[in-house]
């Protein structure tokens, strides 16, 4: 029987490679760097105060986490932070949008199959140069047909998407790690949506999985998305 999926579009961060797992490590080193001044957990709270705060401001991604946690130190410290910290810091953010892509197991076997029937594209939120780096070094890019960086993931976001790649809601999936940015959304602008759990996820992007919405999935592994999308 002919599915009647034709687009699926695909998360990024954690979905595709390897990505929370890096800023908590550079986290653990800003804790460390601040060990004089506050606790782990007073500094790591208030680190993630100034990333809620700092959405609407930066954006998602790599800068706005250097310059969160650049902003945390000089409250936390008066204003009397180290310069030393302040290039240990920029030092972190660097090596940050300089790592190597990790693609997680079963992503490349998988996208190469979904791509040979499947329009694909790319759904992502973050730094436009930093997504277009990782794609580019994933080995991944020649099989999207689009590439959306956006700056936030809501119901107007897929809805456009989804019409403008392609047959409209009714007929798109999108996949991610995210309850909060891939899959609640897409549901609500009339697609399925598939969650692919990673352990390493963001406060910022939990959110109650729709287990009562009739598009809603859940999959064990990137793996199994190929088995999941030709029973819809």
């Amino acid at each position: 029987m002919t599915t009647p999926i034709n687009l699926i579009g695909l998360d990024a961060d954690d979905t595709l490679w390897h990505n929370e797992y890096f800023f908590k490590l550079t986290q653990k080193r800003f804790l460390e760097l601040l060990a004089d001044h506050a606790d782990s957990d007073h500094a790591a709270t208030r680190l993630f105060d100034a990333e809620k705060r700092n959405l609407a401001i930066y954006g998602f991604g790599i800068k706005g986490f250097t310059l969160s946690m650049i902003e945390t130190a000089v409250e936390i410290t008066d204003g009397k932070v180290p310069a030393s910290v302040i290039q240990e810091i920029l030092d972190a953010g660097r090596d940050l949008l300089a790592h190597p892509v990790e693609t997680l197991p079963g992503v490349e076997d998988t996208v190469e199959k979904l791509a040979g029937t499947y329009k694909l594209v790319l759904v992502t939120k973050g730094d436009l140069f930093d997504q277009e780096r990782k794609l580019a070094q994933s080995g991944l890019g020649d099989m999207f047909k689009a590439v959306e960086i956006v700056s936030d993931k809501n119901r107007g976001t897929y809805e456009r998407i989804f019409r403008q790649h392609g047959a409209g809601p009714d007929h798109s999936v999108m996949v991610g790690n995210s309850m909060k940015s891939d899959v609640v959304p897409a549901i609500e602008a009339g697609g399925w949506g598939i969650f692919v759990p990673h352990e390493h996820a963001w406060a910022l992007e939990h959110a109650e999985a729709p287990i009562d919405a009739p598009r809603f999935r859940e999959a064990a592994q990137f793996g199994d998305i190929a088995d999941i999308i030709e029973k819809l």
